[in-house]
């Protein structure tokens, strides 16, 4: 904190004014108190911006928007007022230096224990900012304050509303918007923003604070070489410690579609939370003289002459709407705090400038999500129509095989291939073949039903574990399986989504996912485009022995697959019964 200047107001909106807090790209931040005593920081916009009427509207709505986000982890807007020749937001006061201060200057890099209960707080914090349509755009050390009870995450002051456009990191001039450090490589781009730019910021934000430096380097040797670093290279995580290294490189993807989403977030951090005062003791002692300083605030030494005040609630706006230096009031009274409750909170909503924006509403009820489901009989039916073939498949290919050694022998006796027609053993063959044909694509209609119905069921269980994570409806995600277009890449994402969802553990080992998968793809490949023709319709030997030969392949192929789907089953439905064992009883 510093005191305030000469030409600093000394009182905002029914606010009075107690100390300089820092000033951004926006405007200055004050600490300043309600009538009522209530701490607050209030933060006023440079006239620059206050002329600009799609800025007024803009900021309107994000800061109706903002009001939303509660909850513990974040400083809540209590009052703004948007249309006054001088628009300012006040949001509550967290009492506590910012992370970048107890990193850089006062204690450094943090400790394992506080680096687990930061991330879950900033995790806490990204979820309530994120549910209320926002993208905070700016999540940086400066913007996290350190309490007693855990981080804070303030200023949201360029936030975005997720519908808001899509310039995404641009301003109208086309500067980027955000901190070099900190920003994601599709922010760079000036791409559109979504929750996952945040999550690659909060990775960035934890290797800071778990090694007190950044994980791309400096702006040392330029601004455009740190962003080219964040938008090519990959980071330098040396010295997180390997709980966390993980967590940190998964959000520092650079596509957004490969960070983990903010419910993947909470239930890798939740896990590893301690119980406990979570910082070091050098910090707990330095929020005590933060707190001495914030007292020592009370009463600002005043300058010459009367102080002067911003127009706010009780005092009419000047005539002149829109002008960039605020009118002064000689003579406004400061009144002494009487430490009462604070007043309601309000927000004054845009009519003087441009269209009058809608106010949001609540967020919208989450749809309730469906209990999860045993599956141990649909599991043994399908691992036994599996089994069942299998067994087939097997037997064909040792037929196939067979059928090769048949086709020399009946080459020596009946050299033009035409004549096999009256072969009785080439007829027998032909018969025993159609046969397990006719046997082995019952077994798979019998398997595609039982296999929906399982499917549709894991896929409902999966929703029922994280609600919100699956990126396709079940409707959807059951038709795709009946697309065989769609299986090159479809439901390996719905597999993976299902599977993640499944598993207990953060980071679920998926090989046997892949692995089924292209068995399952390359054999369905394999029957429609190599092997579709039969052996005894070919016109010479040699053709009937290469079918004969991508036969007994596409039966050995069909093997392999069915024995990876078995393993595939199994380890899912397994999977999906510990975590309702887990549970326990709704």
């Amino acid at each position: 904190m510093q005191p305030l200047a000469p030409g600093d107001p000394r009182a905002i909106g029914g606010y009075r004014l107690l100390a300089r807090l820092g000033e951004g790209g926006m405007g200055q931040v004050y600490l300043a108190r309600s009538e009522r005593g209530r701490t607050v920081a209030v933060k006023t916009i440079q006239p620059a911006l206050a002329r600009e009427s799609d800025f007024r509207a803009r900021f309107a709505r994000e800061v109706a928007t903002a009001r939303l986000v509660g909850g513990e982890w974040t400083a809540p807007v209590l009052d703004a007022d948007t249309e006054g020749p001088a628009p300012w937001v006040a949001t509550g006061y967290i009492a506590g230096p910012t992370l970048h201060q107890v990193v850089a200057e006062d204690h450094g890099p943090l400790p394992e224990r506080s680096l687990a209960f930061l991330s879950f707080g900033l995790v806490q914090a990204l979820r309530d900012i994120h549910r209320t349509g926002l993208v905070h755009r700016d999540l940086k050390p400066a913007n996290v304050m350190i309490t007693i009870d855990g981080p804070r995450v303030i200023d949201f002051g360029i936030a975005r509303a997720l519908d808001g456009g899509t310039s995404g990191g641009l301003t109208r001039t086309g500067a980027v918007i955000g901190s070099p450090g900190f920003m994601s490589p599709e922010q760079i781009r000036g791409l559109r923003l979504t929750p996952a730019s945040d999550v690659f910021s909060l990775g960035t934000v934890l290797a800071y604070a778990a090694t007190g430096r950044l994980p791309f380097g400096t702006g040392d040797s330029g601004g455009h070489a740190l962003m080219f670093r964040i938008v090519e290279e990959e980071p330098d995580l040396d010295g997180v410690p390997g709980a966390l290294r993980e967590l940190i490189s998964d959000c520092l993807a650079k596509a957004p579609e490969d960070r983990p989403d903010i419910a993947a977030l909470l239930e890798r951090t939740g896990a590893d939370v301690p119980e406990g005062p979570w910082l070091p003791a050098e910090v707990l002692a330095q929020l005590g003289r933060h707190a001495v300083a914030l007292l020592d605030s009370e009463d600002p030494a005043a300058g010459g002459g009367p102080p002067p005040t911003v127009p706010g609630p009780a005092t009419p706006p000047p005539a002149m709407p829109g002008t960039a230096v605020p009118t002064l009031v000689p003579g406004a009274p400061v009144h002494p705090p009487t430490y009462l409750e604070a007043p309601p909170v309000h927000i004054r909503p845009p009519t003087t400038y441009g269209a009058v924006w809608p106010q949001p509403g609540p967020p919208a009820p989450a749809e309730p999500t469906p209990e999860p489901r045993r599956l141990s009989g649909a599991a043994n039916l399908l691992t036994a129509l599996f089994a069942a073939l299998a067994v087939v498949a097997a037997i064909a290919a040792m037929l196939h095989l067979q059928l090769l050694g048949d086709l020399d022998e009946w080459q020596v006796d009946t050299p033009y291939f035409g004549d096999l027609d009256d072969n009785e053993a080439a007829e027998s063959r032909k018969t025993t073949l159609d046969a397990f044909e006719v046997v082995w694509g019952s077994v798979q209609l019998a398997i595609v039903a039982v296999w929906l119905y399982w499917f549709w069921q894991v896929r409902r269980n999966a929703e029922a574990f994280a609600p919100g994570r699956i990126r396709y409806r079940r409707s959807r995600a059951l038709l795709f399986w009946l697309i065989p277009v769609a299986n090159l890449v479809l439901p390996k994402q719905i597999a993976d989504d299902i599977w993640r969802a499944s598993h207990s553990a953060p980071h679920p080992r998926t090989a046997l996912v892949t692995l089924w998968w292209a068995l399952s793809l390359g054999y369905l490949l394999f029957t429609a485009f190599v092997s579709a023709d039969r052996w005894h319709e070919a016109d010479t030997y040699a053709s009937a022995r290469t079918r004969a030969t991508l036969g007994t392949v596409e039966q050995v192929w069909c093997l392999l697959a069915v024995l990876t789907a078995v393993l595939f089953v199994r380890r899912l439905t397994a999977m999906q019964h510990a975590r309702i064992t887990a549970r326990g009883p709704a």
